[in-house]
């Protein structure tokens, strides 16, 4: 069984793991759920709401079934989200124009504003973190982040996949 990597002090005691990538990363993330948290604290929004927000503001309007497929969400969680987002003056609905069933999901003039806002602030903190970085190692860091996120995603649709099979060869 593996074991963490352990510091050992000047008199050969273990002082506290060394932090491994995979706890940095997770670091990271929690870092960044809090600031989300501190940023929409008071507001309706939440990291949810603010993916529907953001996927509209670079896709464009979309019907609620192709949010819910580009999101990975439910049809009941996407209409859950766009009521509360369309209640707080984020988003609007209207009907499709050839589709009766369907509607259209945009966002509001107050919404865009919000999101040109939004991505401003987005390319100031990449920025300021990147700042951090020596520019010789940025695309190097760059590719690893790349690689590191096309490997969870990999991971993460096996499980998925595994989990069908073992839930389908249960049934």
């Amino acid at each position: 069984m593996p074991t963490e990597p352990v510091a050992h002090g000047a008199h050969g005691a273990s002082a506290a793991p060394i932090p491994t990538v995979l706890d940095r990363l997770l670091e990271i993330g929690e870092l960044f759920q809090h600031d989300m948290a501190r940023a929409f604290e008071g507001t309706s929004l939440t990291p949810a709401r603010v993916r529907v927000l953001w996927e509209l503001s670079h896709a464009g309007p979309m019907t609620q079934q192709a949010l819910a497929t580009r999101l990975e969400v439910s049809a009941r969680n996407i209409t859950g989200l766009v009521d509360a987002l369309e209640a707080g003056g984020h988003v609007a609905r209207s009907p499709h124009p050839t589709d009766r069933r369907a509607t259209i999901v945009s966002l509001t003039a107050q919404a865009r504003r919000r999101m040109r806002e939004m991505q401003r602030e987005h390319a100031e903190l990449t920025a300021d973190l990147l700042g951090a970085v020596d520019p010789a190692d940025r695309s190097a860091l760059e590719r690893g982040v790349d690689a590191i996120a096309a490997r969870l995603r990999e991971l993460v649709a096996a499980d998925v996949a595994a989990r069908a099979a073992r839930e389908a060869a249960g049934a």
